[in-house]
């Protein structure tokens, strides 16, 4: 288990009050935790997972609950009613309330990791020898849709590359390829006739991507354990790409020479390309990227706020896309 934690000086532009929506008890509690730890007193997540709606093994709520926030948060959030009950989440339905009414049935423990392709220690890990070497981190990132709504979540995890340089990748690697679990008996959508997608559900990155310190893996949000429909026990976090690039529910990591074959670019490449970095200037076929609806709305207004290039990530993460054109590598 780690011993310590981390608070990271995120780049690119700040989160600030004025575009994001109110969330007083998130704050509230945080400001309690942050009294507690001063005290010597550690506020675990075990009692809050009954409300969480699935037993993640004790372990894991001991790691998340022994995570100590850092600077003291002076912004508001997402609330987290909204963050972990409107979701994209096929596998379990294609409507936005689908997976937390479907996901509670899936079985999180034991859980393990495929690690193979161009890689040196190639293996089969349980999820507790994956997380063990690694302090949890909190981070506040825009989540931004490709549908055009968009959230400010705060995330428990730690940096994607810590984890793939334990694996040694190989000289030949180029990209890196994430596959979701394929469970059918649990995942609904994963055996409806009708699914406009294949499973398993496969996403990938370019190296350079995966490996930047924005890149996180995140097993927790809201300072507990992920819930099942966000994508427990392991999820990416890439938050200048727009969502479906943040793969829920990882159980193979494989290193590649070639640009792995993504499920939305296979299923719509006009629609979905392998890089999807948010970008108000190439429009999606069937709407604008210009602006987008920052939830939750209210009963007098949408809350339609511009949609800024990389999701106002530009200032750490334009460096890996110079020379290329952005509108052909949508």
């Amino acid at each position: 288990m780690p011993k310590t934690t981390r608070q990271t000086k995120i780049p690119g532009d700040p989160v600030l009050p004025s575009e994001i929506t109110p969330e007083s008890v998130y704050l509230s509690r945080r400001a309690f935790m942050h009294s507690g730890m001063r005290t010597g007193a550690l506020l675990g997540v075990g009692a809050m997972m009954p409300a969480l709606g699935w037993a993640a093994p004790a372990w894991l709520q001991d790691q998340v609950g022994a995570h100590e926030p850092g600077t003291p948060i002076d912004e508001d959030i997402t609330p987290e009613h909204h963050a972990t009950s409107y979701n994209n989440f096929y596998e379990f339905g294609t409507d936005k309330s689908d997976p937390k009414r479907h996901a509670q049935q899936l079985t999180t423990d034991p859980w393990s990791v495929q690690i193979d392709g161009l890689v040196n220690r190639p293996g089969t890990y349980d999820l507790e020898d994956i997380l063990a070497p690694h302090a949890l981190e909190e981070r506040i990132y825009r989540l931004r849709c490709v549908e055009a709504w968009s959230m400010v979540i705060p995330w428990l995890g730690f940096p994607l590359a810590d984890l793939l340089a334990r694996f040694e990748p190989q000289g030949s690697a180029r990209y890196v390829e994430f596959t979701t679990l394929y469970r059918p008996a649990e995942m609904p959508g994963q055996r409806s006739r009708f699914s406009s997608i294949e499973y398993p559900y496969v996403e990938g990155l370019r190296l350079d991507e995966a490996m930047h310190p924005l890149t996180i893996l995140a097993v927790g949000m809201y300072g507990k354990v992920l819930p099942n429909q966000n994508g427990a026990p392991l999820r990416l976090v890439v938050p200048w790409k727009y969502g479906f690039k943040s793969i829920k529910s990882i159980v193979r990591i494989r290193f590649t020479e070639q640009e792995p074959q993504t499920t939305w670019h296979k299923s719509a490449p006009q629609e979905y390309g392998f890089y999807a970095n948010v970008n108000p200037n190439v429009d999606h076929p069937r709407w604008s990227q210009r602006t987008e609806r920052r939830l939750p709305g209210s009963l007098f207004g949408s809350n339609r706020i511009p949609t800024r290039m990389f999701n106002g990530y530009a200032d750490a993460v334009a460096d890996l896309y110079r020379g290329m054109d952005l509108s052909r590598y949508y």
